[in-house]
């Protein structure tokens, strides 16, 4: 892996993430989408638990609370953006997703730069709410945006962890909630779907292993040799490798609406990217 150029380990990661997303809504029809997810959830769970083996003995109170706090954020991203799956494209969902962590980047400038990056992803919502999508799926664009809403949630507690717990430890607890709380939402349709296609646990592993264990590893090996700023701006193109995983897995269209949609969240995500570095230099 050392050879391999870090940006292709980035943008590997987020291959692996999207097609790991594409091959599970393939299988909705047999487990549901929340049970899709909730399967994710716990395969991945325990694959994580099984290699970190997190110390959690002398874990303080708030290191606990932080671990919990990124644990529902995290069921709550991954719930949400799966129901949204089964009801609009991928690329769609995803692009809304994206506004999530954008809006973060967003909500502390006092730049006029950053206003007009804010003013590009506006039109980018109009286009969308206008798009074929939201006029036929009004639930599936409301659950996109709760999901935009958890991963915001996530970056900040998964930031918070991050410095209150060393390694990844925090991240292997954090993935044992989330399965906690999803468990109530989708045990049901896993066991059902499960228990009619017992071959879904072998879908669903690859699945977690595409969606969960490798792009961390990935980016983790990526971080190490890479600038965070070139980091952000390859992860700018996350909602354009969605609509390319639902294109080649599913067989989803995106309208020239929607198309434009994504082009303009991703041009506002790197240039708030960009903008972002400018002021810390």
């Amino acid at each position: 892996m050392t050879r391999v150029p870090a940006p292709l380990l980035a943008l590997a990661a987020m291959v692996s993430v999207q097609l790991g997303a594409a091959i599970a809504k393939t299988r909705f029809d047999e487990v549901g989408s929340v049970g899709a997810a909730t399967l994710r959830l716990v395969i991945g769970a325990v694959v994580l638990a099984l290699l970190v083996r997190p110390r959690v003995r002398h874990w303080t109170r708030a290191q606990w609370t932080g671990a919990v706090a990124l644990g529902v954020a995290l069921a709550g991203m991954n719930l949400c953006i799966y129901v949204a799956f089964a009801s609009i494209p991928i690329g769609v969902a995803v692009t809304i997703e994206f506004l999530g962590p954008l809006a973060l980047s967003l909500v502390h400038t006092r730049r006029w730069r950053d206003a007009l990056w804010a003013a590009l992803a506006l039109v980018g919502v109009v286009l969308l709410g206008v798009g074929p999508s939201a006029v036929t799926s009004v639930s599936g664009v409301v659950f996109a945006v709760l999901a935009a809403a958890c991963w915001a949630g996530y970056i900040v507690m998964n930031r918070h962890v991050g410095q209150a717990i060393p390694g990844v430890d925090g991240l292997a607890v954090s993935m044992l909630v989330a399965m906690v709380v999803a468990l109530p939402f989708g045990l049901g349709e896993a066991v059902r779907g499960v228990g009619d296609h017992p071959s879904l646990l072998l879908v669903f592993a690859a699945v977690a292993v595409l969606s969960s264990v490798m792009p961390y590893a990935l980016e983790m090996l990526a971080l190490r040799r890479m600038p965070t700023r070139v980091f952000g701006v390859l992860q700018s193109l996350g909602p354009a490798i969605a609509a390319l995983a639902g294109l080649v897995v599913l067989e989803e269209g995106l309208s020239v609406l929607e198309v434009g949609a994504l082009a303009c969240v991703t041009a506002a995500s790197v240039g708030v990217t960009l903008s972002a570095r400018r002021r810390r230099a």
